[in-house]
Order: C-alpha cells, then sequence, then structure tokens
C-alpha cells in the first residue's frame, strides 16, 4: 500500500523566492499614507545631511510596534528585507545603533509630530468609538504601573503598585480604547501632579474628533487620585468661549475621595434623619477644594435606608457642590453601605460600613444609578493598560533614557490605533477569520489574524505583488482592507 501524503518526514529547504512573514505590514504601511503630510513637515523641520530621514526613523519603529516588538535590536531581523522597507515607505532602513542614537538624540523634537499623527488617522477614517448607552462619548483617563524593577533606567522609582518602574498617564476616547496619549511619568510621581497640562492637550483632541465624527458630548472618566477642584475647574475651562474650539461640550465623572470623613458619624446622622439629599446651600468643606451643600432646595428631603438583604442596608443619595471656577451644578452621588452580616452569613462583631461617592456635571436626566454605572464602566480601561504592557511589549521599555522611552510611549499610542483599525474594518465583519462575536477585537488577536500572515512576494514588471496562501482563510478580507485602503487615499 502506497504512503499517503503527510505521513512521511517532513523535508526542509530555503526556496528560492522570497517569503514574508508578516504580510500584515502592508496594511499598517496603508494607514501611514493618511498623515503622510505630517511626516513630510517632519524631515523638513528636521532635515539630515545623509542618511536616514528621521521619517523613516518613526516608520522602523512603528514597523515592530505593531508586531508587539519594542527593542530597538529587532530592526536587524529586518536588514535587506525588500518587502518591510517597500510596505511601509521606508527609504533607507536604520541599523539597530542608528535606530537608538537618532531616537535618543532627537526624542523630544520627533515626538512633538506624534499627536498630530493620530489625531490625523482618527479624523480620516472615523472609526466607531463606541459611544456610551447615555449618549456620551468617554474619554478614560488614567495611569498604571510598568515593572522595570532591577534597572537603573532614568526615572524609574517606587509606584503605587509596589514595584520599581514608572506610571504612565494613558487617555483613551471611547468604549473601546482608542488612546489619544500614553504621557510617561517617572514611577514616584502622584497621579495628579501635571495633570492639568495633559488635560490641556487631550480634550481639546478628543472635542475634535467627536466633532467630526459622533458628535456627541465628552465625559471625563477618572479615579479618586484626581479629585481636585483644580482638576475639576480644567475640564469645564474646556467649555468656555476663550479655549473651546468646537461645539462639543465636555462633563467630567470623577470619583470622590472621602478623605478623613467619619463613616461612623455619617451613618448615625443618617438613622437620625440629619442627611438631606439634593439639596443647596453653602454647606462645609471637603478637603479637596469642594463644598457639599445640605440645604433644602427644591426635592430636598431626609435619606432614608432600604435592605437589600439581611445583615446588609444601603443609602443612596445626591447633593449640589459647590466648586470654585464652575459656574454650572456640580452634582456628587453618595453611597453608604452598612453591612452587620457578611455575604456567606457571618455575623460582624463591628459593623462594616462602606463609603463611595462620584462628583459630575452631568445632568439630573442621568439618575444616581446610572452616575454609579458609568464609573463601573470606566474599570474596562484596564483592559486597554494591559494590551499596552503585554501585547505591544511595554511593560520594560527599551531604553535607559526617560525621553527616548517617552517618544517610544508616544508611538505606541499611535501604533495601537492603527492595530485597533485594522482590528475593526477587518475582524468583526462576515468575511473574517473564525473568531466569537465581539465589538472590539484584542491588539493581540489583530497582530495574529492580520500582522503574522505568510504572503509570497512576486516581482513582475515594475510591479510588486505579495500573495497569500490558498488556505488562508483572512485572504478576502485582507484584500478588501487594502483596495478600501488604497482608494480612501
Amino acid at each position: 500500500m502506497p504512503r499517503q501524503l503527510g505521513m512521511g518526514k517532513i523535508e526542509v529547504r530555503q526556496l528560492k523566492y522570497d517569503l514574508t512573514p508578516v504580510a500584515g505590514l502592508a496594511l499598517v504601511g496603508d494607514h501611514f499614507k493618511c498623515f503622510e503630510p505630517v511626516l513630510k513637515l517632519l524631515d523638513k523641520t528636521l532635515p539630515v545631511r545623509a542618511g536616514v530621514a528621521n521619517s523613516d526613523i518613526l516608520r522602523s519603529y512603528l514597523g515592530l510596534l505593531v508586531q508587539g516588538k519594542s527593542d530597538f535590536d529587532a530592526i536587524e531581523n529586518h536588514r535587506g528585507d525588500k518587502f518591510y522597507k517597500h510596505a511601509l515607505g521606508i527609504e533607507l532602513l536604520p541599523s539597530s545603533p542608528t535606530l537608538r542614537q537618532r531616537m535618543d538624540a532627537q526624542a523630544g523634537a520627533l515626538g512633538a509630530h506624534v499627536p498630530q499623527m493620530i489625531e490625523t488617522l482618527l479624523k480620516s477614517h472615523r472609526p466607531d468609538y463606541g459611544v456610551l448607552p447615555c449618549g456620551w462619548l468617554a474619554v478614560d483617563i488614567d495611569t498604571f504601573a510598568m515593572d522595570n524593577g532591577g534597572t537603573a533606567k532614568e526615572g524609574v522609582g517606587r509606584t503605587y503598585a509596589g514595584v520599581d518602574g514608572f506610571c504612565p498617564l494613558a487617555s483613551y476616547i471611547g468604549a473601546y480604547g482608542w488612546p489619544l496619549e500614553l504621557s510617561l511619568r517617572p514611577g514616584t510621581q502622584h497621579s495628579a501632579k501635571d495633570t492639568e497640562d495633559n488635560l490641556k492637550r487631550v480634550i481639546p483632541m478628543a472635542q475634535r474628533l467627536s466633532a467630526a465624527g459622533p458628535k456627541a458630548p465628552l465625559l471625563a472618566r477618572l479615579d479618586s487620585g484626581f479629585d481636585s477642584a483644580a482638576l475639576m475647574a480644567c475640564v469645564e475651562s474646556m467649555n468656555q468661549p476663550g479655549q473651546r474650539q468646537t461645539s462639543v461640550q465636555v462633563d467630567f465623572l470623577i470619583k470622590w475621595n472621602p478623605r478623613s470623613t467619619d463613616r461612623d458619624e455619617m451613618a448615625a446622622q443618617l438613622d437620625a434623619g440629619q442627611i438631606i439629599g439634593t439639596g443647596t446651600g453653602t454647606g462645609t468643606g471637603t478637603g479637596n477644594g469642594t463644598r457639599t451643600g445640605p440645604g433644602a432646595g427644591a426635592g430636598a428631603g431626609a435619606v432614608t435606608w432600604t435592605h437589600s438583604r439581611a445583615g446588609k442596608r444601603v443609602a443612596l443619595w445626591e447633593q449640589l457642590v459647590v466648586v470654585n471656577g464652575i459656574q454650572r451644578p456640580v452634582r456628587r452621588v453618595l453611597r453608604l453601605v452598612e453591612r452587620t452580616i457578611s455575604a456567606a452569613g457571618q455575623h460582624l462583631i463591628i459593623p462594616e460600613i462602606e463609603l463611595d461617592g462620584w462628583t459630575t456635571t452631568l445632568p439630573r436626566s442621568v439618575s444616581a444609578q446610572q452616575v454609579i454605572d458609568l464609573y463601573a464602566d470606566h474599570g474596562t480601561h484596564e483592559q486597554f493598560h494591559a494590551e499596552f504592557k503585554t501585547d505591544l511589549d511595554l511593560t520594560r521599555l527599551p531604553s535607559g533614557k526617560f525621553e527616548t522611552n517617552t517618544l517610544v510611549c508616544h508611538l505606541a499610542a499611535l501604533a495601537m490605533n492603527i492595530l485597533r483599525l485594522m482590528g475593526q474594518r477587518g475582524l468583526l465583519g462576515p468575511d473574517a477569520p473564525v473568531r466569537h462575536s465581539a465589538k472590539r477585537r484584542r491588539i493581540k488577536t489583530v497582530m495574529q489574524e492580520l500582522i503574522y500572515r505568510a504572503g509570497r512576494l512576486i516581482e513582475t514588471g515594475r510591479k510588486l505583488i505579495l500573495g497569500l496562501g490558498a488556505s488562508d482563510r483572512a485572504a478576502k478580507v485582507f484584500g478588501q482592507m487594502h483596495l478600501a485602503l488604497a482608494g480612501a487615499t
């Protein structure tokens, strides 16, 4: 009986024609075309007498990031790779030392052009950002820890997470995690420090993007580390005629930091019917530049407990807050939970009292419970942090210089947006490779399904053809995306 195909040994040969394991870089290069004017301006602003142009430095490094590689030495794998250069529009590919040295020398000047690239990319493609059910478009802003322990990199310090590293501030627009900025910070820097500068860059950009796309009001969501009257006033200033660049309004939703608030005393006041909800008045200071007003405004009344189960009672109410620099009403939703019996049925000797609060400029049409739910949805951004750290290989940054790592983070935000666009356009439709249904695809999934595709390079005449395999399930959507992007440019 003859041996069937596939039953024998596999013979390995090096073929005479060119193959590429990263055919998806052709789609990445298609996205570069929309911010080509910015790259040309970059070369005009930062000219080089001879050698690799600065635009080629950025193209080369972005080509690594979309593969999930951040190490400068990874560029050596593409030396002599015709497809890598052709797909990304690179005239002269830098060596690893050139890539590192140029990014070290020009980090600040190169990074200054990246925000414009991000804005141009998103305006050109107008993705589905993911508007919240309430009609607002979220702008989620938060820090996260990058563990760079055991290194002497500039800026490494003890972070809030208990590891040595950095604490970058990330800003995303929409429910699907489109990064506007990844701003690197030393590990010891407090969340709220210098955040006004970030807000003055990020919020206007988000307003312009919303004006060009969904035309939805913005909702800036921040955790209790940013509970500051100064930051609230900074966000509100984006609505003032002097700073407002578009007709898009911005509101904020910030988790309240109770600081030294006496929870036991508040519970006793609730028992005595002394806390009035939905009131006005001069109120008392809260330690963050705001004052609550417990007066007797319209709809005011004593707050009462509700019993959700045996041994647990909850009080939910809201008050008006006076914030310096903000003229319109500011609400604070408060929730006090008292447990005398744990969820497991254990009777507690001392009651557990939990106090939470959320400060917002959202109108009264958004109920107190909706405010709480909107903030709970803010937690989704932790998944986006994880994609930066793992999928883009940025847990440990590649350089010892802080400014260079700052540039790397800026470029990572741009790379993530390119991969998001590829995932939204190529992996959610009926022709996409088989995957479970979802509203967005993780960056790692985009790399697996679209970037890491085997392709054969065929030169005929003056054309370079990228051939995909006959059994490649992504070939159809790959070709559709390439044609659509080529037609858009």
